[in-house]
């Protein structure tokens, strides 16, 4: 648990954001942003630390940083995605230490049209859920559930736009979210459904 989630958890709870009492934890935030220049990968590979390069397997290099803990995967075309931030500052402060450490190593990195691509977030309402009824109810429009391809019930909501993964345990993913708020507000959207279809 890091020092963001304690603090978090000490605040008082805001029922006007948080009607259902329950706040999601943001699991992890994917980034990107253009460094504005051609990369030589091989080369970041062999002076850089902790990086990782197999162009057989992959295209890009993995680099990781303990602070705050992330991993970039770093194009030659210069594009690079930073995720594992638990917060937006968190990556956008990542995705500048990745491209002060490309700079270092003697390329013309600059910091161009950083953007978060993704907030995934998670939570556990605590109860069981029929998704196979909430699958054939009205909002099946929105839901898939195919058991024997993957056990949780697939949610996309138009507003805020997000995929949500409902599992019968109550474990609940959200995914897709642009800021931070839209994981909150689409699982308060689907929270009053859940409660319809609540195993007894």
């Amino acid at each position: 648990m890091g020092d963001d989630q304690v603090f978090e958890a000490m605040e008082p709870m805001d029922f006007d954001k948080h009607p259902s009492g329950i706040v999601p934890i943001i699991q992890n935030i994917v980034s990107s942003v253009n460094l504005d220049c051609k990369l030589n990968l091989r080369e970041i590979a062999q002076k850089a630390r902790n990086t990782e390069y197999n162009p057989n397997r992959f295209t890009a290099v993995m680099m990781r940083i303990k602070e705050p803990k992330t991993t970039a995967l770093i194009f030659a075309s210069g594009k690079m995605i930073c995720t594992g931030a638990k917060t937006e500052q968190q990556s956008k402060l990542a995705a500048k230490k990745y491209a002060r450490i490309i700079k270092k190593l003697g390329f013309p990195a600059k910091f161009k049209n950083f953007k978060i691509q993704n907030i995934v977030g998670s939570c556990d309402v605590k109860f069981g859920i029929r998704l196979e009824l909430l699958a054939v109810s009205t909002h099946g429009v929105f839901a898939s559930y195919e058991p024997e391809l993957f056990p949780g019930l697939i949610y996309r909501m138009k507003s805020p736009k997000t995929v949500l993964l409902v599992f019968a345990s109550g474990k609940i993913v959200i995914a897709g979210a642009k800021v931070k708020d839209d994981v909150y507000a689409a699982f308060e959207n689907l929270f009053p459904v859940l409660t319809q279809y609540r195993r007894k």
